[in-house]
């Protein structure tokens, strides 16, 4: 048997809810992620530029009378300071309005003339200082070239290159820092989702196993309320509708067997009115549905077939009450047109039990019970497995009751004698497999109550 789980449907919500609240707080977290990442990235730029912009001027600065009087000793002491206490900074170049070298940090390169790098300007201020962003052999750099005036007269220009190593490295460290701020924020962010969405999700859960347990019938406690909103007033609402449905559901119930029972006794009783015709017959409906109901047991058919088989049973003569007396009640055999009429009895009850759409289930038991197996009987000649179970069933119980109970025209056989002839037609009359379970039941009922059965009826 599949074991249904009943909680999937909501792990599958839950689920949803999940990773919906997961994939916008990844793809925020991200968004914002990189957002910060460019805006420090652009602020660790700035720093760097304005910084190497700084010492540009003030290098241009205290340039210009330092080269009015001629001092270039101290120039070059400026220079190589400021060249040490500033690693990212490559060299130092101060130049005349020519392009010829004046002072520069590296004392290997302090004469010829000096060509500018050729790159994108990156920034560019009023007072001709620029930055560019240039493209060497050994990678990009930033060079700053700021010019050296004094008192409005061109004396040259200072030029710096910077490596763009240290502003990496800064850029990474900032990024490091951010990631694991953000991963922080992720983290709690997924944490916080997982139980968001087990908050919103057991309340739903809650009522679907609620509707789950109603429908199958088992409903047998209140629904917990987590809590006060709406949730929590649709769950309330679902214990009292289900209080109400139970209540109805037990009265109904109660009226249902009632109606079943007296259903079952109003057959009994029609059954009972039908034998009672003929004194022979008496209690013969009831004999037949105690062997077909014993007989059903013996084959293993579930309780509604078996509770059908019964019911038929107490039927299978009901097409009787079209038989005229003259006929149902004649003491001697009945000729021919007599006994066409009396076959006509299945046929008739099938037409009686039409007339109500509750009976009909029981009209291919009833109209069959007199078909063979060798396909020889009535109405319709149905053989082997044509012939429904049912009928089949109550065609043996049947048989043998009218075998071992008097008739107008002969006495009734023994036990004994009854099993014989049933036994015989077997594979003609009978279904032969059926054959042995009737004989089954029949050595598994005492005689002696079956015999007391028929004598109290």
């Amino acid at each position: 048997m599949t074991k249904i789980n009943l909680l999937a449907p909501f792990q599958k919500i839950r689920f949803k809810a999940t990773l919906f609240v997961l994939l916008l707080l990844v793809s925020t977290t991200l968004v914002f992620y990189l957002i910060t990442a460019r805006i420090v990235n652009n602020r660790v730029l700035y720093e760097l530029t304005k910084r190497v912009e700084s010492l540009a001027r003030s290098i241009a600065s205290t340039a210009g009378f330092s080269l009015l009087s001629g001092d270039l000793l101290g120039l070059d002491n400026t220079v190589f300071r400021i060249r040490n206490s500033n690693p990212d900074i490559e060299s130092i170049v101060l130049v005349d309005p020519e392009g010829n070298i004046i002072v520069h940090s590296d004392i290997q390169k302090s004469t010829g003339s000096f060509t500018p790098g050729e790159g994108v300007i990156f920034r560019q201020w009023p007072d001709g200082t620029v930055i560019r962003e240039v493209r060497g052999s050994s990678g990009s750099y930033y060079q700053v070239s700021s010019p050296v005036r004094f008192i409005d007269k061109p004396l040259g220009a200072v030029i710096l290159d910077v490596n763009k190593s240290v502003l990496t490295t800064a850029q990474a460290e900032a990024q490091e820092k951010i990631a694991f701020v953000f991963a922080a924020i992720l983290l709690l962010g997924i944490a916080s989702s997982f139980f968001l969405s087990s908050f919103l999700t057991k309340p739903i859960q809650e009522l679907s196993v609620g509707v789950a347990e109603l429908k199958e019938g088992r409903r047998t406690r209140p629904l917990h309320i987590y809590s006060r909103d709406e949730l929590g007033q649709l769950t309330q609402s679902f214990n009292e509708m289900t209080a109400l449905i139970t209540a109805q559901r037990d009265k109904l119930s109660r009226y249902a067997q009632d109606l079943e029972d007296a259903y079952v006794s109003t057959v009994r009783v029609l059954a009972a009115a039908i034998d009672a015709r003929d004194t022979y017959t008496l209690g013969h409906s009831t004999r037949v549905a105690q062997l077909a109901i014993e007989m059903g047991k013996e084959l293993s058919i579930t309780e509604p077939e078996l509770e059908d088989v019964e019911i038929a049973s107490l039927f299978h003569d009901v097409g009787k009450i079209k038989i005229p007396d003259s006929i149902l009640l004649k003491k001697g055999k009945l000729d021919t047109i007599e006994h066409r009429e009396m076959m006509r009895h299945p046929e008739y009850g099938a037409e009686i039990l039409s007339k109500a759409a509750s009976l009909l289930k029981y009209i291919p038991a009833v109209k069959h019970h007199h078909e063979w197996y060798d396909g020889t009987g009535y109405p319709d000649g149905l053989a082997h497995d044509r012939i429904p179970l049912a009928a089949a069933i109550i065609s043996l119980a049947d048989a043998y009751d009218a075998m071992t109970s008097d008739r107008p025209y002969r006495e009734a056989l023994t036990e004994e004698e009854a099993r014989c002839k049933i036994r015989d037609l077997a594979g003609r009359q009978f279904h032969p497999d059926l054959t042995k379970v009737f004989l089954r039941v029949l050595e598994r009922i005492p005689a002696e109550g079956f015999r007391r059965n028929r004598e109290l009826t």
